[in-house]
């Protein structure tokens, strides 16, 4: 019975896995869908789609289906995404900023405020919590690209504003502006990275405790789940044990 036990725990997870890879791949699809319309099919001259590619290939998205998501942005049948930027909080005062791409903008202000009155959050005007972030660019290396005193020093030299590396790997950020520019100087140092986005960064962190942590994660777990939402920012703060915990359940 142990045996069997585990092997449906090790199938549940791979299931999981295999579901959260397929939305993966959808959300990534998405994105270059919009970045070819918006600017065009060939990522040479076009620095969105160049960035959507990139990161697409770090997950390992299959040639065919980036190829499909390009054509897609062409054909008659392709849908007029629109780019929306929610804004609320969340249990515990937590500030939220959530990115989508919906080609129905009722649905998803419906299914982003429902998820947010579910777990004890609300959702509020935009640029109520936006103050307190800041657009910066973050560029992700694996932790084997180099030890953390070579990736400071590439970073540096190639005018990034900060660093943070552990054992998961090393973040580099820098100004939104500059982030083609210094994603290329790292490129020619340590290679290619992992993946190379905009995104919203906290000025300041809010401390939540291990029950008000659960509840974030809950939302933020329901908010990504969602079709139409691409990014979900927060800005709160819980330590490492309580952090492993949460995850590990």
């Amino acid at each position: 019975m142990a045996g069997h036990s585990q092997f449906k725990n090790i199938m549940y997870r791979k299931s999981r896995q295999d579901a959260a890879r397929s939305k993966m791949f959808a959300k990534l699809s998405r994105e270059i869908t919009v970045a070819a319309k918006l600017g065009g099919p060939d990522p040479a001259s076009n620095p969105r789609l160049r960035l959507a590619i990139q990161n697409a290939k770090a997950q390992s998205m299959p040639k065919e289906n980036i190829q499909r998501a390009i054509n897609r942005s062409s054909g008659n049948d392709a849908a007029n995404y629109e780019e929306i930027r929610y804004e609320g909080y969340g249990p515990g005062g937590v500030a939220f900023i959530v990115e989508a791409l919906t080609d129905n903008r009722n649905r998803t202000a419906s299914s982003v405020r429902a998820a947010f009155t579910k777990h004890g959050g609300s959702l509020g005007e935009t640029g109520s919590v936006s103050f307190m972030f800041d657009r910066v660019g973050e560029i992700r290396y694996k932790p084997e690209v180099a030890d953390a005193d070579a990736v400071m020093e590439a970073a540096i030299e190639a005018g990034a504003d900060d660093v943070v590396s552990d054992e998961n790997g090393h973040l580099i950020y820098c100004a939104f502006e500059d982030m083609h520019a210094v994603s290329q100087a790292l490129t020619e140092s340590l290679g290619e990275p992992e993946s190379v986005k905009a995104i919203w960064k906290p000025k300041t962190t809010t401390p939540v405790d291990e029950e008000k942590a659960a509840s974030v994660l809950k939302l933020i777990q329901t908010l990504e789940d969602d079709d139409d939402v691409q990014n979900v920012y927060a800005n709160f703060e819980v330590s490492d044990e309580v952090m492993k915990k949460l995850t590990a359940a």
